[in-house]
């Protein structure tokens, strides 16, 4: 029986694509709280206050929401955008999709973790205690990179559902106990 960590969402990074050109200069216009400088960046930046992300819109209808911390809050922000460009007539996006790019969670171990043992004892880790105090695991399957502290505070990013994320956490924690590099 997998044991249930509690897990925290930090951060959600995903995109979508609207299918239609959208006039950046125009939305600039129309929209309190953007930012363009096409000189220095060629998206726009608006910010959605409930719930709290950032967006980022391209002319080419692209766009990418970060900053939500559940997927749901995704699903609004990017709502909101849409019913932007419908209400201001700067564009009619009828079919797009939602994909998640990267989930970015904490969690924490039940104990302190041994950095120098699991270096010693893991392939695919790297540890460089006079340059970073946390230790980098690479696992394969699922595709996610996990920060680890010795405090048994570990940071998970790379997932782009949940449910790996919660699964990636589980066999970490199975490995480190099977090498005995969590300490009560």
């Amino acid at each position: 029986m997998a044991k249930k960590f509690d897990i925290k969402v930090e951060n959600i990074v995903a995109s979508a694509a609207f299918g239609i050109r959208i006039p950046l200069e125009m939305l600039v216009e129309h929209i309190e709280g953007t930012e363009y400088e096409p000189e220095q960046f060629p998206g726009l930046v608006y910010r959605v206050k409930d719930p709290k992300a950032a967006t980022l819109i391209f002319s080419s209808g692209k766009i990418v929401c970060t900053g939500a911390r559940s997927v749901e809050d995704v699903t609004i922000v990017i709502k909101k955008v849409v019913k932007i460009l419908k209400e201001k007539k700067i564009g009619n996006p009828k079919k797009y999709k939602i994909e998640i790019q990267n989930i970015v969670a904490s969690s924490k171990l039940d104990g302190k973790i041994n950095l120098d043992h699991i270096a010693f004892e893991l392939e695919d880790s790297e540890y460089e205690p006079e340059q970073f105090p946390g230790l980098v695991y690479r696992m394969k399957d699922p595709k996610v990179a996990f920060l680890l502290f010795s405090s048994g505070k570990i940071v998970c990013t790379g997932g782009r559902k949940v449910e790996d994320i919660e699964y990636a956490v589980n066999v970490l924690s199975k490995r480190l106990k099977d090498i005995d590099a969590i300490k009560k």
